[in-house]
């Protein structure tokens, strides 16, 4: 007889469909498994055998035939464990083999019969829905992630044979309930913009870059402050909507890093990989691919701290993410893309000994200095919307008392600002996402505001994707001060952001 159980493989972030086949033959008690299985998924059979052995059940000793289609695709993770129990026993006679038709299910089975949770629960919902299931079961610690998929029915399984008992109709189990409170969950965070001292340039500047979702290089001596400013920028971003915190919770959940968590992540995405960090690390990567930092910062910020010393591979490899919001990894098996709407935020010091420009500390030399900045490509700086400086704090600064702005009023501002943005666009774009058409109708300048870029363009020598760069930035800085059109005074407040911070 043969059974079938409706499962999924994660590929990427994205769950691909499979269906096990179980066909018991005559013979010697045999068990082979097709359909390219990866070592985790071969060795389920043994995980199958003993789990259902010890759940009460019976195991038939027959010849089974174990394929996973289609055969094309390879199937990676024990997450296959529970739906090849379910064909082999609905092959064996155990369970109805109809009860298996409208149903997706994925777990990892221990020995003693006991559902452990898996990886990509919200990507397998997203699919279970896609393909028109009704039922979803998997372990109940991933209940509550998946729960989120609308008008689907998930089933929080603790062991194998509860799974049995309700396919046969002997328990009744209640589908998972999830509550969704977006409006009421406000992350909590242990910095805040009140800890900084000075720097009120700087944060103005990541003001700007969380009201329009630009990014930011920071240039200063060391201690000036740059790591404790960029760690707070999460503080004053909006809080993530349902569809944002699904997709970042797909990227965690798919890459393992979910685990022991109930329910969706809530907490704008802070990443902060070291300098030596490779290229698959950070932009992803792996035999089948994987994401990597600058995808787990999606929605969020990627910071990277002494930019110039992240390898010239890295650093160029950021250029795609930062135009289109996604990286594309390609390998001869395989070519995945994976969102990567992040907030770039880099820091450097002035030149490698960090003390460039200050007579009170000898500087390494002009020559070791213009390596140094060289290290950071022109059309890598391109793309950085907001350049400042972020100089060494006076000792009145330092022994000041009063308390800067704390983030929550600076959120309340741009919270204001993001919403003039959701009318203008829709939720899925900010100022920085803007096209060069959407510029044109949305940045218009009078003649004075034309004569000013004009001169400011000669001056500079801005490329096309810098000035367009400008033209977004004045537009969040009209956003902030509620203003439609976008004026001179906006256009030279952003044309300050574009200091060479690396001269």
């Amino acid at each position: 007889m043969i059974a079938q159980a409706r499962t999924a493989t994660l590929a990427g972030i994205d769950a691909l469909p499979v269906t096990v086949e179980v066909d018991l033959q005559g013979g010697n008690p045999f068990f082979i498994m097709v359909g390219l299985p990866d070592a985790a998924v071969k060795e389920s059979q043994e995980r199958v055998r003993t789990a259902i052995r010890n759940s009460g059940l019976t195991f038939p000793m027959s010849k089974i035939v174990c394929n996973l289609a289609p055969g094309d695709i390879k199937k990676e993770g024990p997450s296959l464990d529970l739906p090849i129990a379910a064909a082999v026993l609905a092959a064996s006679g155990q369970v109805p083999p109809g009860s298996l038709a409208d149903t997706l299910m994925l777990g990892e089975l221990g020995l003693d019969g006991i559902l452990r949770p898996i990886d990509g629960a919200v990507s397998c919902a997203l699919h279970a829905k896609e393909m028109g299931y009704e039922k979803f079961i998997l372990p109940k610690q991933n209940a509550a992630e998946a729960a989120v998929i609308p008008d689907l029915e998930v089933y929080g399984m603790g062991t194998l044979l509860e799974v049995v008992e309700m396919l046969n109709g002997s328990m009744y189990a209640e589908p998972f309930k999830h509550e969704t409170l977006t409006h009421a969950l406000k992350p909590q965070f242990e910095v805040d913009f009140s800890d900084i001292k000075g720097q009120k340039h700087a944060v103005r500047a990541l003001e700007i870059a969380a009201a329009g979702g630009h990014n930011v290089l920071m240039n200063g001596p060391p201690g000036s402050g740059k790591t404790m400013l960029a760690r707070r920028l999460p503080t004053i971003m909006p809080p993530l909507s349902l569809d944002e915190s699904i997709a970042v919770t797909r990227i965690y959940s798919s890459c393992g890093q979910h685990q022991g968590k109930e329910g969706l992540i809530w907490e704008r995405p802070f990443r902060s990989p070291h300098h030596t960090s490779s290229y698959a690390a950070v932009v992803g990567g792996g035999k089948i691919p994987k994401p990597g930092e600058v995808s787990l910062s999606h929605h969020g910020v990627l910071f990277l701290d002494e930019m110039p010393e992240y390898s010239r591979e890295v650093l160029e490899s950021l250029r795609q993410p930062l135009e289109d919001g996604v990286v594309t990894v390609s390998r001869v098996q395989s070519s995945m893309t994976f969102p990567a709407d992040c907030v770039l935020v880099g820091a450097m010091n002035p030149c490698p000994c960090g003390f460039k420009g200050y007579p009170e500390a000898k500087c390494v030399g002009a020559s070791a200095c213009d390596r140094y900045a060289g290290k950071i490509s022109g059309p890598l700086l391109d793309r950085i919307d907001l350049h400042i400086t972020v100089p060494k704090l006076k000792p009145d600064e330092l022994l000041q008392q009063q308390a800067g702005e704390h983030s929550e009023a600076i959120r309340e501002r741009v919270l204001a600002a993001r919403d003039i943005q959701t009318e203008r666009f829709g939720k899925a774009k900010v100022n920085g996402g803007m096209s060069p058409r959407d510029i044109r109708e949305l940045v218009g300048m009078d003649e004075g505001c034309q004569d000013f870029m004009r001169l400011v363009t000669a001056r500079m020598n801005l490329s096309a994707r810098v000035f367009d760069r400008l033209l977004k930035v004045a537009r969040t800085i009209a956003d902030l001060g509620g203003s439609e059109p976008v004026t001179k005074q906006h256009l030279s407040e952003a044309v300050q952001y574009r200091g060479d911070t690396a001269s």
